[in-house]
């Protein structure tokens, strides 16, 4: 491990990833070999950012409440009756099987996300969303987007029902359990629930913007708790990496049961368990998560055969995890690899549907921030779009997600869903706007206007937690529109809405189906149509 490599991949952090502030780690054997913290905690205030100042780490909660999870398992004889029948009675609405208490550890429920369906029911930007609005969207759950255990979507009320239900067994608050059952035991000395998300004690302020248009505070007013909750210094953090190295050798260890094989329930390996990713970073197995919210990023991975784990926080908008990945790099004295130039992506380009989901798929040459291509290929799918390499005249893809060319069409392997997926080229737009109506879906109780303004439509969501701003729908191919949906109550927004509008045997348009990657395949029946404005 060279210090001198790895000293000036930290120094270079403000600069490559700017921004108001930040602190970063790298623990190693379970000593801190490199740690830095600079610029400012809060910069109005004038608070510099310390190893000790307060920070959301957001999603990376998820594996301390699958730790809660773990105990009281290990508790009770890894009996999951109780947990399980608790999601049910949660659930009333559900017209089919409901997923287990593992579905939910594992992001394997079916369960659209909530702060995803917020948006649909017209939840303005920064409007405040907890305990009331997040039992409102649960408790109406009909139907699930796939059956359980099968495959994989991220979602985060998943972890709030665990934690919801790990206090109503245990008769003590979420914040209590984390305290005595993780944080003590850990020498995370400093760590607390930071569950609303409008302020943290000590003032620290996460910031929207870039060094282009400016940083601005950013507001947020979500009330959270196992899905996103862990209020933590860089401190904690490094004592939660040491904790980790601690329990190395032991089989039954809590990191070692967290990070243990995890599969779909036809025996494929999955990708996540117990609110931890898995994968590979430079060749290395590895496990780990990110957390985000306006104006926040962090990053937290482990390296389990080399003892090696890295820590980002950002409080800002920059890219917490390819940070942890270069620090990873420079510990391990590896060059960051460039994608190798290669030929034959025109024949993948264009615009795609996944008639199952109802989601769309774009795909393109990938580009730098300047505008070049890079060699590689961007599939916008998911949010945020992915990046492939490794591809030639008829495939793309390496370890995630994988293309490969079926005459026209595309067939899409992506094994962190367990899905294999056919995408149909899209036919250009023909210019039909005819699309003015109330559109109505009874499975959320919530509505999509479309309104159409000098031959632009414009579309906008309602219902119980508001009425959405109209946005201008984006054409993709015939009859499937985007409509973007960037900012939402989370980081991790919807991105675009694919809505793929169906017709009737005379032409009409009678229905609409909409989805994204959070929460897929939503039917609106057309209500009311309406001329379209002069």
């Amino acid at each position: 491990m060279s210090s001198a490599l790895l000293e000036k991949c930290l120094g270079a952090l403000p600069s490559r990833y700017p921004g108001p502030g930040g602190a970063a780690a790298v623990i190693h054997r379970g000593e801190v070999v490199a740690s830095r913290s600079w610029g400012f905690a809060n910069a109005e205030m004038r608070l510099r950012f310390t190893p000790r100042t307060q920070f959301r780490m957001c999603s990376i909660t998820k594996q301390f409440t699958c730790l809660l999870l773990d105990q009281w398992l290990s508790d009770h004889g890894e009996d999951r009756t109780r947990l399980d029948a608790a999601i049910s009675a949660r659930l009333p609405r559900l017209e089919e099987a409901p997923p287990g208490i593992m579905d939910l550890a594992h992001n394997q429920s079916g369960l659209r996300d909530y702060w995803a369906i917020a948006m649909l029911h017209g939840a303005p930007t920064e409007s405040i969303f907890g305990p009331c609005e997040a039992k409102r969207l649960i408790s109406g759950t009909r139907h699930l987007h796939f059956r359980p255990g099968t495959s994989y979507s991220y979602v985060n009320q998943n972890f709030r029902l665990i934690s919801d239900i790990l206090e109503e067994e245990t008769g003590r608050s979420f914040a209590e359990l984390l305290s005595t059952r993780i944080f003590g035991r850990c020498g995370m000395d400093h760590a607390f629930l930071a569950a609303n998300t409008a302020a943290l004690p000590d003032g620290t302020q996460g910031y929207e913007g870039n060094e282009a248009s400016g940083y601005r505070p950013a507001e947020n007013a979500i009330l959270w708790t196992g899905d996103a909750g862990l209020g933590a210094s860089l401190e904690d953090m490094i004592a939660w990496e040491r904790a980790i190295d601690a329990q190395r050798d032991d089989p039954d260890g809590f990191y070692n049961r967290l990070s243990r094989d995890v599969t779909f329930s036809d025996g494929t390996p999955a990708r996540y368990g117990f609110g931890l990713q898995r994968g590979h970073l430079h060749g290395r197995a590895m496990t780990g998560h990110g957390g985000a919210l306006r104006g926040w990023r962090s990053h937290r991975l482990h390296l389990a055969q080399e003892r090696l784990s890295v820590v980002v926080m950002f409080n800002h908008m920059s890219d917490a995890h390819l940070a942890a990945a270069e620090l990873a790099a420079a510990a391990l004295d590896l060059a960051s690899p460039s994608p190798a130039p290669s030929g034959g992506r025109g024949a993948f380009s264009g615009a795609f549907l996944d008639e199952e989901t109802g989601l769309s798929a774009s795909i393109a040459p990938s580009r730098t921030p300047d505008g070049c291509e890079d060699g590689r290929l961007a599939l916008r799918y998911a949010w945020p779009p992915e990046t492939l390499d490794d591809w030639d005249a008829a495939h793309a893809g390496r370890h995630g997600t994988r293309l490969a060319l079926q005459g026209s069409d595309v067939r899409m392997i992506r094994p962190q869903e367990n899905r294999t997926i056919s995408l149909r080229r899209l036919m250009p737009p023909s210019g039909r706007t005819d699309l003015d109506g109330l559109y109505f879906c009874e499975e959320l109780d919530t509505g999509i206007t479309i309104a159409v303004t000098s031959g632009t439509p414009y579309g906008a969501a309602s219902g119980a937690l508001g009425a959405g701003r109209m946005e201008r729908l984006l054409p993709l191919g015939e009859d499937v529109w985007l409509m973007p949906c960037l900012r939402a109550l989370d980081h991790s927004p919807p991105g675009y809405w694919t809505l793929v509008f169906h017709r009737a045997p005379d032409g009409r348009v009678e229905a609409l189906t909409v989805g994204c990657w959070l929460a897929r395949a939503l039917r609106y029946r057309r209500m009311t149509a309406h001329a379209a404005p002069a």
